[in-house]
């Protein structure tokens, strides 16, 4: 056995591998952080020209599914939102237990409005059943345990003054800092999913406006076709098809709103996990992309989510490979995840970054600074896990086969409550 893991460790295909694996986490958060710096010097720092005169009607959709324990915690944000003309559809989407119930005191506000659907089929369907009940030519979309900013839909709709715009993606912040793995997340949505939608806006393309909050023009939805039912991420799927018909997606930090986040390993790994299905099934049913000339602006997203999954495959195998060379007595070339001096550098670089990302999203959230420390452990653990479970069920969206009118059912488990 040890010859075969001599061969292979002298091969080219495995020096490639190691390459790849030593190089990309460098390389990418290098243009991460040069490319959301650009952002921020630009827009963050930048002179706010909002019109108070515009104020298109809005219509807030917010779908639930057994969110008995947070939704009359949303729907007191929801109300209390300093906008003129709006107002919130609830979609119920089968709930059995006291969702409607804890809906039903805020009825008596004429701005509010609950479609009580008796069957679930998922939250795809249920934004697509709201979709022509809703009075506005502008939707926000905002999940059931979030609690928006006063200010969300003021600064939200001036985008949309541009008539190209086709949504806007909010900055969801944690509020459920309760342990260590919702403290890390609080970084992680700074130093990773802020960053990265900052760097995105100066490549040209968003990769997702998530179904936390974003605000959607309706016929851009029309013309998108659209949420799909049968997508595991039904927002990256959506995400992709506003901009392959040529709809721009913006970013807008000052729209806070405020989400719960898993403070359990196995929550959190269930959510990853189909977080990975779907980015797979994106991938995949997105893949023409590749071939078509007019959709060129989205290749940098593209081809930057796909060598994320080769990433996290290349993580796992060759840290597989390295131990079981280390069962025989052989530690291969490049194969260690204990700290090397590579690792050291591929350390600092993903330290560089998240603090960069904290001390961007410090303009809009002062306390996020004091989370930072948590950052420690990204690069020794959850990092490894998140590869684990994108190298997984990525690949598995991207293997099985689609089945877009079946609809993706869902439950989510909240710690938090009213």
């Amino acid at each position: 056995m040890l010859w075969l893991i001599q061969a292979i460790e002298e091969s080219h295909l495995y020096w490639l591998a190691v390459q790849f694996y030593g190089t990309y986490p460098i390389v990418t958060s290098l243009i991460w952080i040069t490319t959301a710096l650009t952002f921020f010097f630009r827009h963050d720092l930048g002179e706010q020209r909002d019109d108070d005169s515009f104020t298109p009607f809005v219509s807030i959709l917010t779908p639930a599914y057994y969110e008995e324990a947070s939704i009359a915690s949303a729907l007191r944000g929801l109300t209390n939102i300093d906008y003129p003309n709006y107002e919130v559809i609830v979609i119920n989407d089968g709930s059995k237990d006291r969702t409607v119930e804890r809906i039903t005191p805020f009825l008596s506000d004429p701005r509010v409005r609950l479609l009580d659907k008796k069957f679930n089929e998922g939250k795809a369907m249920a934004l697509n059943d709201a979709i022509p009940c809703a009075k506005g030519d502008l939707i926000l979309v905002m999940d059931a345990d979030t609690i928006p900013e006063p200010q969300v839909l003021k600064v939200m709709v001036q985008h949309f003054r541009s008539p190209n715009v086709g949504a806007v993606a909010g900055n969801a912040r944690v509020r459920n800092r309760n342990n260590w793995l919702s403290q890390l997340q609080a970084v992680e949505f700074s130093s990773v999913i802020g960053l990265l939608r900052r760097a995105q806006r100066v490549w040209g393309r968003v990769m997702c406006v998530s179904g936390v909050c974003g605000m959607f023009r309706k016929d851009a939805l029309r013309q998108a076709g659209l949420y799909s039912p049968g997508m595991s991420t039904e927002d990256i799927d959506l995400t992709f098809k506003l901009q392959m018909n040529n709809f721009e997606i913006r970013y807008e930090p000052r729209a806070l709103v405020w989400m719960e986040v898993p403070e359990d390993i196995k929550v959190l790994w269930k959510q990853r996990c189909r977080w990975a299905v779907g980015l797979g099934q994106a991938l995949k049913r997105h893949v023409s992309i590749l071939w078509t000339p007019k959709h060129y602006r989205l290749y940098p997203v593209y081809v930057e989510s796909f060598l994320s999954v080769l990433w996290a495959w290349v993580f796992v195998a060759i840290t597989s490979f390295w131990a079981i060379g280390m069962l025989f007595g052989h530690s291969p070339y490049g194969g260690s995840p204990l700290p090397n001096y590579w690792g050291v550098i591929i350390f600092g670089c993903c330290l560089a970054q998240l603090l960069v990302g904290v001390l961007i999203d410090a303009k809009y959230e002062r306390d996020i600074i004091y989370e930072f420390p948590f950052a420690i452990f990204y690069p020794c653990f959850y990092w490894m896990m998140m590869s684990l479970s994108s190298a997984i069920h990525s690949s598995k969206g991207f293997v099985k086969r689609l089945n877009l009118s079946a609809p993706v059912t869902w439950r989510l488990e909240r710690q938090g409550a009213d």
